[in-house]
């Protein structure tokens, strides 16, 4: 297992919102696999720049990527790339302790924050914005961010999606948990739960998950504000078309949409006449992930995943690659949630295991090992004792406070740690 961090886990230890502990237990299933014997974790390696895909194809008969969408998609609007406006994947890399992003500088003394999108990213970022100290302080969210929480002059966390509430994306567990936060309040407006034709026939039809939904907001919509120290509002039907100040973010512009069916039988948003400057001084932009190439293994830009038959590589004539596959996210596009991604990694081994009882992977293994490779080119490599020795040091820091780690958040911290295992 190569992997670009010191650490494994990937999303589990750097996206599952850190007051999520349950969801991280998955990494059970991990431990399980890592103590098998045949099992190596190669940390702090990085395909295409200490080692590339050629050379790995060459070492081992076959090569399964399971990457993921490691950066955001756009907005493509105007004032999108102004100070104080994010990726909410920055913020959650953030607060998770994520090595590559504790130099970011996150100005959450302004009254209102904007987010961007009705998925539970969204809501995770919302969320997290809005715990207070005794809240946070039994997860793992890294001591820095804790103390910018905590102390943000955020009054109010607006959550903006282009659609319906029919359509939202979120799950009703993560919907429900804004209704017991402790410090604040959460607030939709009724009118905003008025369904149109479209909308009214796409619930009657919907899964048990989004009549949920929608009864938890009409639930919301019926509660009386407590006074809490936050506001989280919940708003539907807009999207934004320009971020708006001179120096930094000062408003957003949203114009109001309708919704309207579509040849698929989904309903889409489509842009009204009536606009809105919504004064705010932060903004979050949670409409989705996007997915990167490596060098060396074909990669379709329009669709930014690895172009695949069921975890089989394809080439550009449409034929499987020899040896190479995809799982997760790459293969499919970042859609889904842990137990989705399971059942896709059963897919792709079956398909390699299938591959490999017919004799057609290339048994191309060539001379010498990995290790050679990165020696040669001077690269630390963070064995699976020393990823050990990080997670032992990280959770003899969090015990004492009754937390479950405190994580090391910088490179020279974790490989520093590592070099003890």
């Amino acid at each position: 297992m190569i992997e670009r961090l010191p650490t494994p886990w990937g999303l589990v230890r750097l996206g599952v919102a850190p007051d999520h502990p349950q969801l991280k237990t998955v990494s059970r299933a991990f431990e399980k696999v890592a103590a098998r014997p045949g099992f190596r974790f190669l940390g702090n390696v990085e395909v295409g720049r200490d080692v590339t895909h050629e050379e790995l194809a060459t070492l081992y008969d076959a090569v399964v990527y399971a990457v993921g969408s490691q950066t955001d998609r756009r907005l493509g609007i105007r004032g999108e790339d102004l100070p104080g406006s994010w990726a909410a994947t920055e913020l959650v890399a953030w607060y998770n302790g994520h090595p590559d992003y504790q130099h970011l500088d996150f100005d959450l003394a302004r009254e209102r924050a904007v987010v961007i999108g009705n998925g539970n990213v969204a809501l995770d970022v919302a969320r997290m914005l809005a715990l207070t100290a005794e809240e946070l302080a039994p997860t793992d969210t890294t001591d820095a961010a804790i103390e910018a929480i905590v102390s943000s002059g955020i009054r109010e966390i607006v959550v903006v999606g282009r659609r319906g509430p029919v359509q939202a994306a979120w799950t009703s567990t993560e919907l429900s948990e804004l209704g017991e936060l402790a410090g604040a309040d959460v607030v939709v407006d009724p009118a905003e739960l008025e369904l149109d034709a479209a909308s009214a026939a796409e619930l009657e039809a919907a899964s048990n998950v989004v009549q949920r939904n929608v009864e938890i907001l009409r639930e919301f919509a019926g509660r009386q504000p407590a006074g809490k120290a936050r506001t989280v509002r919940l708003r539907f039907r807009a999207s934004p078309v320009a971020i708006l100040g001179d120096d930094r973010v000062e408003a957003v512009e949203l114009v109001e949409n309708r919704l309207e069916p579509d040849e698929r039988g989904s309903v889409r948003a489509v842009p009204g006449e009536r606009r809105e400057v919504l004064p705010c001084g932060i903004v979050f932009r949670s409409v989705g992930y996007r997915g990167t190439g490596i060098p060396g293994v074909p990669f379709d830009e329009r669709a930014a995943t690895i172009p695949n038959l069921e975890g089989r590589v394809l080439d550009e004539t449409g034929a499987p690659v020899p040896g190479l596959y995809c799982a997760g996210w790459i293969k499919r596009g970042p859609t889904g949630v842990i137990g989705t991604n399971k059942k896709d990694a059963t897919e792709t081994v079956e398909r390699l295991l299938e591959d490999a009882r017919a004799g057609r992977l290339p048994q191309r293994r060539g001379e010498g090992a990995i290790e050679d490779v990165l020696t040669e080119r001077a690269r630390e490599i963070v064995v699976y004792g020393g990823w050990e020795a990080i997670d032992l040091l990280e959770r003899s820091r969090g015990e004492p406070h009754g937390r479950p780690r405190v994580k090391l958040a910088t490179w020279d911290e974790l490989l520093a740690a590592a070099r003890g295992g």
